[in-house]
């Protein structure tokens, strides 16, 4: 299908900050894009070039690095690139290639400029400059005309069900809004209601939409700040907001907006710290993290997103210290990659994490080279995580340890003699090695290994049956009547323990099930939600399961922001006595589930009913 002006009109409609922009500044800027095909592995540019304009990516993906070659991030539909050199002199600081066949939207340099200077979302969505947050920017108190999606996708009441079914399929949104002639909003149809209204009920695909519509939703005006929408939301239990002047329909808030105007604070972040050139004015920057949990948290983000969020600030962090390192070292003598494991090898870093990392060497390295070069990159990496809030791994699973930083080939024998050998140790260090996820540097040096592994292990059936009664050490807070069990000694004692006895049961089951379903993701959440869909679980015990892990997980996080704004830093140690009675009931079934999952586990079942 070629691309139209229409089509790239809507495509803009539905991507922020252009969805902000007015109808006839859109119009406008369709005289001046250019659309560019690039194929796999093409060159869009490379650093130091002159850039020919802002790219936004209309279809494929794209890998971004920086000067010294280190992947800055991968993107997909609706991100935009090259804004850094634009906002700079011009100039690319990064480079970019096609990580498939791709389409991309060129907006020139001077529209660009124009666009920054005259509408002040546009501005505000690509600042990149250090100067203290205003505090209007803040989503509790920025007004909803800011974030929401102008123009929204509608459709009409008459329309039938699978047309509207359709529409949000060709649009990827999840509602439509439904108006008359004249643009009125009478109405809001979702896909929870197709699916709960039309499928589970057998309706007919010809049925009108205004037969399963929410008629006469609840609206706010575009002069709504935006802890009028995270209120009605959570009061109402609605993901969607329309947004009019009088009964006209003029926008609509999502969950998704909100999400997507809280991870510009993190974007800011990460922009600072990729111009830091020590170790101390990233810590600067990461000191603020606490302060972003907060904000993430209270504006309603779900974990798996506050989680992720975090975790990347970590990851910049890492790469950028790797690059200071090389400038302080010069370039390596061989490939290498650094990686991660623990939480954020698996994007669910906290409030709280130190660091758990090791190096991947190119076969050809030297004694002197690992010994030399690379023990002192180890440990300039290292203390700088330290340095920046990243403390030092108590069972020194890092680095700088000689035994985490070694050639290719020894992390084979590695993984081939755990999975052979089962033995205590064995199980304990394959539950870390197994949630390993490049960082920076030469990413082919783990091509393969992984599913190598994955395929290995699930074919040894006495490894996976330790894996799984090493998992079972890590109980859930429970007494013999299955109600909550305190620590009874200690500092801690009369709390519980939301890491080690909450969110670590779980991770450990979803690790068994990528093991068994030779499931590549290392993210929990995406582990269960994978064991689902190849059936390791079934539907009802996945969702409980899912359901247990998220409260667990919020749980968690609502505590850690709890002890920042008392002024306390974060902990995993939560007095069950300050909770409601509701909340202690909710928390106990929580536990219960996964105490059942984890008996289905060690009696060889794999599903549950």
């Amino acid at each position: 299908m070629p691309l139209t002006p229409d089509r790239i009109v809507r495509f803009l409609n539905s991507v922020h900050p252009y969805d902000a922009l007015p109808a006839d500044v859109q119009t406008a800027i369709l005289q001046e894009v250019d659309v560019r095909d690039v194929k796999k592995d093409g060159t869009i540019y490379e650093f130091g070039a002159t850039l020919p304009g802002l790219f936004i990516i209309f279809d494929g993906a794209v890998e971004v690095r920086d000067e010294q070659g280190a992947v800055l991030s991968y993107l997909g539909p609706r991100n935009s690139f090259g804004e850094r050199g634009l906002l700079k002199d011009g100039v690319a600081v990064t480079s970019a290639r096609a990580d498939a066949d791709s389409i991309l939207l060129v907006v020139p340099p001077a529209t660009f400029q124009n666009l920054i200077k005259d509408h002040q979302p546009f501005a505000r969505f690509f600042d990149r400059s250090r100067k203290p947050q205003a505090r209007d920017k803040d989503l509790a108190t920025t007004q909803v005309a800011t974030f929401m999606a102008n123009a929204p996708i509608t459709c009409q009441p008459d329309d039938n069900v699978q047309f509207a079914a359709r529409k949000m399929r060709d649009h990827h949104v999840s509602s439509l809004c439904v108006t008359d002639g004249d643009g009125r909003l009478i109405g809001i149809v979702t896909i929870r209601d197709l699916s709960g209204k039309v499928l589970a009920e057998g309706l007919p695909i010809e049925t009108p939409v205004r037969e399963v519509m929410t008629a006469d939703p609840v609206t706010l005006a575009p002069s709504a700040i935006g802890s009028d929408v995270l209120h009605l939301m959570m009061e109402r239990r609605i993901g969607h907001v329309p947004i009019v002047n009088g009964d006209v329909l003029a926008g609509i808030v999502t969950q998704t907006d909100l999400t997507r105007f809280q991870a510009v604070s993190s974007a800011e972040l990460v922009g600072e710290i990729s111009a830091a050139g020590t170790a101390e004015e990233i810590a600067k920057v990461t000191a603020r993290i606490p302060d972003l949990l907060v904000q993430l948290v209270a504006n309603g983000s779900r974990h798996e997103v506050v989680t992720r969020l975090i975790t990347d600030i970590a990851d910049i962090a890492t790469r950028r210290l790797l690059a200071l390192a090389e400038e302080k070292l010069g370039p390596p003598p061989v490939p290498y990659l650094w990686l991660a494991c623990g939480s954020q090898g698996r994007q669910e870093q906290t409030g709280v994490s130190d660091q758990d990392n090791c190096l991947f060497l190119d076969d050809g390295v030297t004694d002197a080279d690992q010994t030399g070069y690379f023990a002192e990159l180890a440990k300039f990496v290292s203390d700088g995580l330290n340095t920046c809030g990243y403390v030092y791994c108590p069972g020194d699973m890092m680095a700088t340890n000689p035994r985490w930083c070694q050639p290719v080939r020894v992390w084979k024998s590695y993984f081939e003699g755990w999975i052979e050998k089962p033995d205590p140790m064995a199980q304990m260090l394959s539950s870390v090695m197994f949630d390993l996820r490049p960082i920076g540097g030469h990413t082919p040096l783990f091509a393969n290994l992984q599913e190598e592994t994955l395929a290995a292990a699930s074919k040894n059936s006495i490894f996976v049956a330790h894996m799984i009664s090493n998992s079972l050490k890590h109980t859930p807070p429970l007494n013999l009547l299955r109600g909550l069990a305190t620590i009874r000694s200690g500092e801690n004692k009369n709390t519980l323990d939301l890491k080690h006895n909450g969110v670590v049961p779980v991770v450990d089951l979803a690790r068994i099930y990528a093991l068994r379903g030779e499931i590549r993701a290392v993210n929990t959440r995406a582990r269960l939600v994978e064991a689902r869909e190849n059936g390791q679980l079934s539907q009802s015990g996945a969702g409980d399961l899912i359901d247990a892990y998220d409260l667990i997980a919020e749980t968690r996080l609502l505590h850690q922001v709890d002890m920042i704004k008392q002024g306390l830093p974060p902990n995993n140690f939560l007095q069950p006595s300050i909770l409601s009675d509701f909340e202690r009931s909710h928390l106990r079934d929580a536990f219960v589930v996964v105490k059942t999952m984890q008996s289905a586990a060690g009696q060889g079942r794999g599903m549950l009913s």
